[in-house]
């Protein structure tokens, strides 16, 4: 069993959609980000870096003591490894899946978290802040679009590279981005979104009714983070 700490962020998508796609046991422990529910100490012992979602695998193959892992990257990682499913067995196309899921981890989420800050949540509205994002997710877009150009999936089969990005480019309005300016971005999108395993996950997001994220006091816990 693996009790997943979560909130409906793309971020938490990345790993239910693993678990369903894997059909693993797993219980969901909401952690209501908007409310500092990430700040418990508890949960700090899981994940130090105060951020969803974190698991911890009670039963892992090792058959040892129960494993806490915090992010996102490196539990779809640990999840392929455990149950030997969505990454590529040989060297050379592993490589291939790593280097696109730390193009998420390291490019692709960070931008396009900073495209949707800047674009709706900042107090004050900075062009400049804007566009600069908005232009950097078009980039990003656009070095997805061409790796598709002969390919199904991110690395041919389907794969954790394919289960991390695909919940960054769900909201790609609010990102100011148009799917038919990247048709084969756009195919694959369409392709990951009609998988039965993709749509257990976000139908799970929708009947937890966990309301909404972003209010006035949560921008306080959320974006005025310093050391203490």
């Amino acid at each position: 069993m693996i009790d997943l700490y979560y909130w409906t962020t793309p971020n938490g998508h990345k790993i239910t959609i693993f678990l369903e796609e894997a059909q693993l046991n797993y219980n969901i422990k909401l952690v209501n980000i908007g409310k500092g529910e990430q700040f418990e100490p508890e949960f700090l012992k899981i994940s130090p870096n105060n951020r969803i979602p974190a698991i911890i695998d009670r039963s892992p193959v090792d058959g040892g003591e129960p494993i806490s892992i915090f992010e996102s990257g490196a539990i779809l990682l640990y999840l392929a490894k455990k149950t030997n499913k969505f990454l590529p067995t040989d060297i050379r196309g592993e490589m291939e899946a790593m280097q696109w899921l730390f193009w998420q981890m390291g490019g692709l989420g960070p931008m396009l978290g900073q495209n949707h800050h800047f674009s709706h949540y900042a107090p004050e509205k900075i062009p400049y802040a804007i566009n600069r994002y908005v232009k950097e997710t078009g980039r990003l877009y656009g070095v997805l679009d061409k790796r598709l150009q002969d390919r199904e999936y991110i690395v041919n089969d389907y794969s954790i590279a394919d289960m991390a990005v695909y919940p960054w480019i769900v909201p790609h309005q609010q990102q100011q981005q148009n799917l038919g300016e990247f048709p084969n971005l756009k195919r694959w999108f369409e392709t990951v979104q009609n998988r039965p395993a993709v749509q257990k996950a976000y139908e799970r997001a929708k009947n937890l009714k966990t309301g909404a994220t972003i209010t006035e006091e949560s921008k306080k816990i959320l974006f005025n983070q310093g050391r203490r």
